[in-house]
């Protein structure tokens, strides 16, 4: 009997999990996961030569009428819906983006934003290597860290090391423990994915100064694939160990 009961429950927390993870606004370039209270994941798909059709992940934060989006969908077409959806359904102002890296998963929308005059922000090592890669460039630069309001909540973005590539940070939502990771965490299962620009020896070291910055995590969002919890971290840890 208990057996029985601790299988039925493992399987409706299992359907809830799932459950919970049902997008709450899809179209074919975009679609979108509410997984906080105050934080919204956008997936969008970036077509490549050595992966396939990729599954890319940014956040929305909204509070009190106000937004930031941290990275951009991979393209216009699908950055426009989501600042659409952002002012239209939620009735938020979009405050600024973030890029967490150079990589097209994180800037390929930025006109549409520098379009609608919405304000971007980044690393200043993002944008000395967004010039050299010749695409849109953030227009505002910050060292190391940088703390955002948005309404009531605050996001801060930091840079604890090389990994993904030499520029990446990641950005955290206290009240809400939720941690952004971008393409420095993996999910749980994943291979190690591009390496053209990472720093293979610094990723494991850069991922235990996350642990430690921010050790009362409880949801971890990786650049792609599924989020989870604290096993994100251990598991990007020991894949780069």
């Amino acid at each position: 009997m208990r057996t029985f009961l601790a299988i039925l429950l493992f399987t409706l927390c299992s359907f809830e999990s799932v459950e919970a993870q049902e997008s709450i606004y899809r179209i074919q370039a975009l679609e979108i996961h509410q997984i906080s209270p105050n934080a919204y994941l956008h997936i969008s798909y970036l077509n490549t030569d050595d992966f396939g059709r990729v599954a890319c992940n940014g956040l929305v934060v909204i509070h009190a009428g106000e937004a930031i989006v941290l990275d951009t969908p991979v393209d216009r077409e699908a950055s426009l819906s989501l600042i659409h959806w952002i002012e239209q359904e939620m009735g938020a102002k979009v405050k600024g983006v973030i890029a967490t890296h150079f990589h097209n998963d994180c800037l390929g929308g930025l006109e549409s934003f520098h379009h609608r005059s919405v304000p971007s922000f980044a690393n200043e090592k993002t944008i000395q290597l967004a010039r050299k890669e010749v695409i849109e460039i953030p227009q505002n630069g910050f060292k190391d860290q940088m703390t955002f309001q948005v309404g009531n909540l605050q996001v801060e973005s930091v840079f604890l090391g090389e990994g993904h590539t030499t520029d990446n940070v990641v950005c955290y939502v206290k009240e809400e423990k939720l941690l952004f990771g971008g393409c420095l965490v993996k999910e749980v299962g994943a291979g190690k994915g591009f390496l053209g620009d990472a720093n293979l020896l610094e990723w494991s070291n850069t991922i235990q100064r996350v642990r430690e910055k921010f050790p009362e995590t409880e949801l971890v969002i990786p650049g792609h694939g599924k989020w989870g919890g604290q096993e994100l971290l251990e598991y990007t840890q020991a894949l780069f160990r």
